[in-house]
């Protein structure tokens, strides 16, 4: 069970949750509508988990070979897990994921059928390219807020917004580069540009949405972002590199709740921050990265 837990990452899981909610209520305060049902908001969290999973779990399947040299304590080249036990889970949460987005709604489903082409395309090619990769593994997130935004009707008219949740994901993926070797200083700086874009887009709708009761989200998804990176940097060691990549993946629940609160349900707000001591405690016990 250990192995299996290690392979599908549960703290990375739990994040995509934020991802949909914050997609939801950001349709909501554009469309001037009010929370759909707690069924609603099950399927969407459920269906997005899963998809998260499977593109995780699909992850260590193409890169079995690599982590025999660079990971060969993740479970797959540990011979914990057979590859094919893995790729049969993946595509399993795959299939399931995008059903529970058909309960949903047609347009749910669309994306959730981009999010596994994006998870498989980054998997099996765009990861070797320095620009590819991260703008893809971006792509798989700001997908995963749009799958939250088809809940409501209409609300993909605003589908610009996905472009936050690509920049950050794209420069939390750059960072990652330097994890296994270290010396990344470059990409770490130009991580450190996008990151502040993401926090200026953040400002932006504060002062238009006028609701303030955001800041304190977005002070706190400052500092959880910026403190490890600021320790890379001076130190460009891999233990720190992963570091600040762990906090980058985990802070996501911070800039999702950022926009809930911007959006004006502080108190689903709160809810999201509540995974985030759940997903500190199952990241010391699985590796986030």
């Amino acid at each position: 069970m250990r192995a299996w837990m290690q392979l599908i990452r549960p703290s990375n899981v739990l994040t995509a949750i934020s991802d949909v909610l914050a997609g939801v209520a950001l349709s909501c305060m554009l469309l001037g509508s009010k929370l759909p049902g707690g069924e609603q908001l099950l399927l969407v969290s459920l269906s997005s988990m899963l998809l998260y999973m499977g593109g995780i779990v699909f992850n260590d399947v193409f890169d079995a070979k690599l982590d025999q040299v660079e990971r060969p304590e993740r479970p797959i080249p540990s011979g914990r897990i057979k590859k094919s036990a893995a790729a049969l889970l993946g595509a399993f949460a795959f299939v399931l994921g995008c059903y529970l987005a058909t309960l949903l709604n047609q347009e749910a489903f669309y994306i959730s059928i981009a999010i596994v082409i994006m998870c498989l395309l980054y998997n099996a090619l765009a990861k070797k390219h320095f620009i590819a990769g991260p703008i893809v593994m971006g792509m798989c997130r700001g997908l995963n807020l749009l799958l939250g935004m088809a809940v409501l009707s209409g609300g993909l008219l605003h589908w610009a917004l996905a472009l936050v949740p690509i920049v950050y994901i794209a420069s939390v993926t750059n960072i990652s580069r330097g994890e296994v070797y270290g010396d990344n200083k470059k990409a770490m700086l130009v991580s450190v540009f996008l990151y502040g874009l993401v926090v200026s887009v953040l400002i932006y709708f504060v002062i238009k949405s006028t609701h303030v009761v955001a800041l304190p989200f977005i002070v706190s998804f400052i500092l959880m972002i910026g403190m490890p990176l600021k320790a890379a940097l001076a130190s460009l060691a891999p233990t720190d590199i992963r570091k600040a990549v762990k906090s980058g993946v985990l802070a996501l629940i911070l800039l999702n709740a950022s926009w809930i609160a911007i959006s004006g349900f502080w108190l689903l707000a709160i809810f999201v921050c509540l995974l985030l001591p759940l997903c500190i405690l199952l990241a010391k016990k699985y590796s986030v990265t």
